[in-house]
């Protein structure tokens, strides 16, 4: 394929710029010539690429207005929202992962497993894939994708990063942004293909791992593809997330958190809160403070100041949101709350944020996952029942739990279905480059960020060692006897057996064929 294609500002209608789109020939030559730039890449030593990859953060410290900006106008989100949840985060996990690095890589002794093998000393090394395949979603078209290029880079691999269609000109930002590390020429590559070609072409021109953040029938059907040639994958497939209020809970805090948790970015974060549990106690008190906070935001033109929420990105998730609306308030939903439109009447796909009571789990807003400005709240007569209806979904990515006591709430999250729970706040997790990400159930597989995140960037390799090299045989090698079935037997009866003189029998057949272990004699 050929040609070019608009990146267009979901706000306006107006075409931002267009791009080039990369064709198959193309990306088969790419992933050649990455394969060979990522062998030498590989065996620098940590520090190297570490040292190699620090001008990044400089440009996104002198650049950070214009990366802001360029996000909001692209996917039409607010200026506060793509500096707090995209740049930020990546300037911190960039941090973090330079420091971290060598320590994630560095090799790790097994220990010792029993005293009799004690010679063999085995320890495990992070061995790169080679070229992996990046394909990121719309809704944080800058910060998911970073952190995944900067470990993968790391860690020794070269990369091949595709970023959705409808933001090209963050995902052209980024690239620039990885033009100025001190790389290989080929060790990161920015591709600009459609996503229902960017899966298949991927994998079947060798791509060595894949991960993947959208939606789950695409997820799917891309872990089937990458069955056919085992090609390994970390699938982020999104979320329903609960938000499960205690009656001991600071409802102002709990109600805010909700508001920004469950409305920023227009809702469209797949761990952003869709589903509120509120104890029956503090329903009431609770309602009355996140529908006064949710008429108070201010819909706009994400890159007016004064903007508390932008647009809807894309069509088809604009029409989405409204049928699961139009689905509630059918079934019998009440719309509690909402907040207005915007003063601007030219904006697309402005969705005012939502407050749904009187929901129940017959009803699409809180059976799947709407991705936009909707509340969902329910009402409960004990935590026992939040917890159950929480964990009434296919989908487990994260969870958040409401509570003044730190011990119950966490003992209440022990109790959710999702990957990530957290106390007191919510959909920040994605921030924290220390911790993994990931979800249960039908939210994905693998994880990213953290040390279990870099620890997808490689495969595990042990390297046993025999420190006694004048050994001229194990006991166990040929030639056979009856007396070295005897033997070993001992082995067993000496480690395990009931009772001293059982286990001196055994030492005793063991002493039997220790001798063989230095001697070339049969």
């Amino acid at each position: 394929m050929t040609g070019t294609i608009p990146s267009i500002d979901p706000a306006t209608g107006k075409m931002i710029r267009e791009f080039e789109l990369t064709s198959r020939d193309n990306l088969k030559e790419i992933i050649k010539q990455a394969r060979s730039a990522q062998e030498g890449w590989a065996i620098l030593n940590v520090k190297e690429r570490v040292k190699a990859l620090r001008p990044v953060l400089r440009f996104l410290i002198d650049n950070t207005d214009e990366l802001t900006e360029t996000i909001s106008r692209d996917n039409g989100k607010t200026r506060v929202d793509a500096l707090a949840t995209e740049i930020l985060p990546a300037a911190m996990s960039f941090d973090y992962y330079l420091k971290h690095a060598p320590k994630f890589l560095k090799p790790t002794s097994t220990g010792t497993g029993n005293l009799l093998l004690a010679n063999k000393r085995s320890k495990i090394v992070r061995v790169p894939f080679g070229v992996i395949g990046i394909i990121s979603p719309w809704n944080y078209p800058f910060g998911i994708p970073f952190s995944e290029v900067i470990m993968a880079l790391l860690a020794g691999n070269a990369v091949i990063l595709k970023t959705a269609s409808e933001t090209l000109a963050v995902g052209d930002s980024l690239n620039k942004c990885m033009k100025m590390a001190h790389i290989p020429n080929g060790l990161f590559n920015y591709v600009n293909m459609p996503g229902k070609e960017a899966g298949t072409a991927f994998l079947e021109e060798g791509i060595n791992k894949i991960f993947f953040t959208g939606s789950v029938p695409v997820g799917k059907w891309l872990m089937a593809k990458a069955a056919e040639t085992l090609t390994p994958l970390v699938l982020e497939l999104g979320g329903n997330d609960p938000m499960l209020v205690c009656p001991d809970a600071d409802l102002f805090r709990a109600a805010s958190g909700a508001v920004w948790g469950g409305l920023s970015n227009s809702g469209q974060s797949c761990a952003g809160v869709e589903r509120v549990y509120v104890h029956s106690s503090v329903y009431d008190e609770f309602m009355k403070i996140l529908t006064e906070k949710v008429r108070n935001l201010r819909g706009g033109y994400g890159l007016n100041w004064d903007s508390d929420m932008g647009v809807i990105t894309t069509e088809n998730q604009y029409n989405t949101i409204q049928r699961h609306i139009k689905d509630s308030v059918e079934r019998g939903a009440t719309i509690a709350a909402q907040s207005s439109m915007p003063v601007d009447k030219t904006l697309q796909r402005f969705i005012p944020a939502t407050v749904l009571s009187n929901v129940t789990h017959d009803m699409l807003v809180m059976k799947e996952e709407t991705f936009g400005p909707v509340l969902g709240v329910m009402k409960v007569d004990n935590m026992e029942e939040g917890i159950r209806l929480a964990n009434d979904s296919i989908l487990g990515l994260t969870a958040s739990v409401w509570s003044k006591n730190h011990h119950k709430a966490i003992e209440i999250g022990k109790q959710l279905k999702a990957g990530a729970i957290t106390i007191n706040d919510h959909l920040m997790t994605h921030g924290l480059a220390e911790t993994p990400w990931g979800g249960f159930k039908e939210s994905g597989i693998g994880r990213t960020h953290g040390r279990l995140g870099f620890d997808e960037m490689t495969q595990p390799q042990v390297i046993i060692n025999d420190i006694m090299p004048f050994v001229k045989r194990n006991m166990w090698w040929h030639p056979y006897s009856e007396n070295l079935y005897n033997g070993l037997k001992g082995i067993i009866k000496f480690l395990y057996g009931k009772g001293v003189i059982i286990r001196l029998r055994g030492l005793k057949q063991l002493m039997g064929i220790l001798p063989r272990m230095f001697t070339k004699k049969p």
